[in-house]
């Protein structure tokens, strides 16, 4: 009976509705996005590519921009979720840093049109939200970095130059992930493996130096 009382309330037609419209437009956003790029794409467009009428668009969405930051938002939830999760599970510097990378990379792989599609875009992204897309992504590494420093768990070393390490490294290799999850999708998750322990084990190699210094 107190399963019954506590069980999650199902959506009702109208939400489940609502949410099918939503996805709908976004799928096919997507495949004309990837068909015939962002710039050549209108809303009549990914509209045609939906059973719904057009008018019914603007109930979701009022303009394309709307649609591809609907997309960016998603895929940097879920990231920054797993990013998180990951990083501060970890048991050692090792773990922290694979997890790090093996999540950015995973998420490129998986979904390379909205990762390149942003950084195509980045310096709009940056208007609209004070940064680009993989500093968004990174939001909350400085905050995990500097706790791993304290809990012994990272070396001693500069926690800034740490993160833009991080980030530089993160940033480059992003783009050829997705550059190649876009050219062999079939081979994509194998690409994120590949880049994320030469990521890591450069990361790794130099981060055991600097703690010799310090």
């Amino acid at each position: 009976m107190d399963m019954l009382k506590t069980a999650p309330k199902l959506p009702g037609k109208r939400e489940r509705n609502r949410i099918n419209n939503r996805n709908a437009i976004l799928m096919a956003a997507r495949s004309c996005f990837r068909d015939k790029g962002y710039d050549n794409t209108t809303i009549r467009d990914i509209v045609r590519q939906t059973n719904l009428a057009a008018g019914t668009f603007y109930n979701y969405f009022s303009s394309k921009q709307d649609i591809f930051i609907a997309l960016l938002t998603d895929f940097l939830d879920h990231l920054n979720r797993n990013l998180s999760e990951r990083r501060q599970t970890a048991q050692s510097a090792e773990q922290f840093v694979c997890s790090t990378y093996q999540a950015l990379f995973d998420a490129t792989a998986r979904d390379p049109l909205v990762y390149e599609l942003a950084h195509r875009n980045d310096q709009a992204i940056k208007e609209l939200f004070g940064s680009g897309v993989l500093g968004m992504a990174m939001l909350s590494l400085e905050e995990d970095v500097r706790a791993a420093i304290d809990n012994g768990l990272l070396p001693k070393v500069d926690a800034e130059y740490l993160c833009a390490s991080f980030f530089g490294v993160a940033y480059e290799i992003s783009l050829k992930v997705a550059m190649r999850a876009s050219k062999e999708p079939e081979n994509a998750q194998q690409e994120a493996d590949r880049a994320a322990r030469f990521a890591a084990t450069l990361f790794l190699g130099g981060l055991e130096r600097m703690e010799k210094l310090s």
